[in-house]
């Protein structure tokens, strides 16, 4: 399972909620010492609501997925640190929106994970707690501010997370640990219950191994929201449902961004 962990593979199977609970927090037991991706583990909460979805019939879009949280968003009864000191006793008193949609849905949070403080900067060295690691190489850093969220999915400790991406803060961790990250269009995703950056430029988008994933995550985390003003009142496509293969693939090299001197056949094509 750990090595072929698609969201729409697990559900598909229908593999109980606490069996694929249990064979991530195994992968995460063996991996989280080292790169340290989560502030708070909330293994404990997941795995008796995993139980209890056991015994329920499967509905939702994400019906026993572990996803983890990036810890600038409210999640209700648990902490929200944004990796600082500042906020290390502070205790949510409600759900963002996205946080709702995702229990709408049947997602079980397993954790808040490490993040740049506040989400200022760009390598998650700079969390008041600990600094978080790449999960390919622990000598290179995961990129930031979402690191934790990005190394949890990178290091297969979860097949989901969310991020907030102001100026990168999702895309370049996601790259930097050869994961899916998006950054939504502005106004598509609820920024209620995220503990704001730049409000002009803040989004909430998600993390996953299979870009499947990522777009039936962003399905479910989007829509209009009365709580946030800049929530764009436009319908929600079933963009998992609208994926198509690709047969071609045109890779565009901007030659003047190259610091070497480009192949002959290359620069004659230019």
């Amino acid at each position: 399972m750990l090595y072929k962990n698609s969201v729409s593979w697990l559900l598909e199977e229908k593999v109980k909620p606490s069996e694929i609970l249990e064979s991530f927090k195994k992968r995460k037991e063996a991996f989280e010492p080292t790169i340290r991706a989560f502030v708070t583990d909330l293994y404990d909460q997941a795995y008796e609501t995993a139980k209890a979805l056991d015994k329920q019939t499967p509905k939702g879009k994400l019906f026993g997925i572990p996803i983890a949280i990036k810890d600038n968003i409210n999640v209700d009864g648990f902490p929200t640190t944004c990796s600082s000191k500042m906020l290390q006793n502070y205790i949510s008193v409600y759900d963002a929106t996205v946080i709702k949609k995702l229990k709408q849905e049947g997602a079980i949070i397993v954790g808040k994970t490490n993040m740049d403080e506040f989400a200022m900067g760009s390598s998650t060295e700079y969390s008041a707690f600990f600094q978080t690691k790449n999960p390919w190489n622990i000598e290179y850093v995961p990129g930031g501010s979402s690191g934790g969220s990005a190394s949890s999915v990178g290091a297969n400790m979860v097949p989901l997370s969310l991020g907030s991406d102001t100026g990168g803060s999702i895309r370049q961790p996601a790259s930097f640990c050869g994961v899916i990250g998006l950054k939504p269009t502005y106004g598509r995703v609820s920024r209620y219950g995220l503990v704001a950056f730049a409000s002009s430029l803040d989004q909430i988008g998600p993390f996953g191994r299979y870009t499947k994933d990522v777009a039936l995550l962003l399905e479910v985390i989007s829509g209009y929201d009365p709580k946030d003003s800049t929530s764009a009142n436009v319908e929600v496509p079933s963009f998992s449902k609208n994926l198509k293969p690709r047969t071609e693939l045109c890779v565009g090299i901007p030659k003047e961004f190259m610091a070497y001197k480009i192949d002959k056949e290359v620069e004659e094509y230019f």
